[in-house]
């Protein structure tokens, strides 16, 4: 099958959507597919991501990326397509000829673009196109435009306008949380399709990578016997950071937060700030910035806690991470973490916004080694279905029957 992928994001830059990116295409290559991706060029970041080459051309049997002409994004590191490459895009399918189109986060390519990505041109040749909704960016606009509630309000209908224009244009808008599948339906978006299409490198994270001397040797870093919260994501407004911080500052009049390590894993505009604040309550804080996919499952196993803040995860794939290393979660009861959060089972759920219910599930956890373990050990349990293997072959799926679908009778 050859397959043309539309992607807002790809290696090097690190989040979710880019790191499920290049498992999909591994799995597409191993299997005999032929896949053309497209995605920003990340070349003027080349300070930032200076193996940025890595990842364009032939980099794998089968798949090309393809990096088309790009502006900045909303943050430092990122970036977005810019409208004039929308040209290049056409001419790179019409010489393709894909099997079926699949765009992941066409709204944000249409700020880019100025046109829903891949549709015309897959009308003209009658072949599928999916959309696939991952980031739910009008829950973003809080955070990242400080502007008075009748205009914030403005810019929220009329952002919600252009996503159900957007996401209604395609064959299928995919969907892989039942939540976040419901949301949709209740924005107004008709054409959605839930099922099983994500998940994380199951054979790489394991409790087995445990070890006792893991921070010191890694990192330089003396833990002791502190308990370790792992938060893992960007440091940005819309990651919840701000709750995390009134929470902890409000704790440590309570719990002397020397007791703890705060191991932050990411990158962003928040840097400074989450550390300047967080060591000023707890004198073992440690950000450590990007760290490579090949080191995150050591990561995850050698801590006690991942605990995240975030209220607008559609999926929320770093917990299946957590829990497949053999630790618990600590996260609020919102977004799409809830569908794998059994709570008092295998994790712990909070009231969003609520300080005092955080703190003390917090709390429960950091005082109980024993209900941490048992936690622990029933979050592996389960963690197959979200193989690789499986999820992308139910995308795999989907594409072949749209495309018989569409075949000629």
């Amino acid at each position: 099958m050859k397959i043309a992928i539309i992607a807002s994001g790809f290696l090097p830059v690190i989040d979710g959507v880019t790191v499920s990116g290049l498992a999909r295409v591994k799995k597409l290559s191993e299997w005999g597919h032929e896949v053309l991706l497209f995605c920003p060029d990340y070349s003027s970041l080349a300070e930032l991501y200076p193996q940025w080459q890595e990842y364009t051309g032939q980099i794998l049997p089968g798949v090309r990326v393809c990096n088309l002409p790009s502006t900045p994004f909303f943050v430092e590191f990122e970036r977005n397509v810019g409208f004039q490459s929308y040209r290049e895009l056409i001419t790179e399918l019409e010489t393709f000829q894909p099997d079926v189109i699949h765009v992941d986060e066409p709204e944000r390519l249409f700020m880019g673009f100025l046109k829903v990505p891949g549709v015309k041109f897959a009308r003209q040749h009658n072949i599928p196109c999916f959309g696939f909704f991952r980031t739910n960016f009008l829950q973003y606009a809080e955070d990242f435009l400080p502007l008075p509630t009748p205009l914030l309000n403005l810019c929220k209908w009329m952002f919600k306008t252009m996503v159900l224009k957007v996401y209604n244009s395609y064959d299928f808008t995919l969907v892989s949380s039942k939540i976040t599948h419901q949301e949709l339906i209740d924005l107004g978006i008709k054409n959605t399709k839930y099922a099983n299409l994500l998940g994380f490198d199951h054979d790489r994270y394991t409790p087995n990578l445990k070890q006792p001397q893991f921070w010191q040797e890694q990192f330089n870093l003396n833990l002791g016997d502190k308990v370790k919260l792992i938060f893992v994501g960007r440091l940005t407004p819309d990651k919840g950071w701000d709750f995390t911080i009134k929470a902890l500052a409000n704790l440590s009049e309570k719990f002397d937060l020397n007791q703890l390590a705060l191991i932050v894993v990411g990158d962003g505009e928040l840097k400074t700030m989450i550390e300047t604040k967080l060591k000023t309550y707890c004198n073992s804080v440690h950000c450590l910035g990007r760290i490579t996919p090949e080191l995150m499952p050591s990561l995850y196993a050698n801590s006690d806690i991942h605990v995240t803040t975030s209220e607008k995860e559609t999926r929320g794939l770093t917990i299946l991470e957590a829990f497949a290393s053999g630790i618990t979660v600590l996260a609020p009861k919102a977004g799409g973490v809830v569908e794998n959060i059994d709570h008092g089972v295998n994790g712990l759920l909070y009231e969003p916004q609520h300080v005092e219910d955080f703190q003390e599930k917090l709390l429960h956890l950091v005082r109980d080694p024993v209900l941490r373990s048992d936690l622990g050990a029933k979050g592996v349990q389960g963690m197959d279905r979200y193989h690789w293997d499986t999820t992308v072959k139910n995308l795999v799926n989907l594409w072949q029957d749209q495309i018989k679908a569409k075949a000629p009778s």
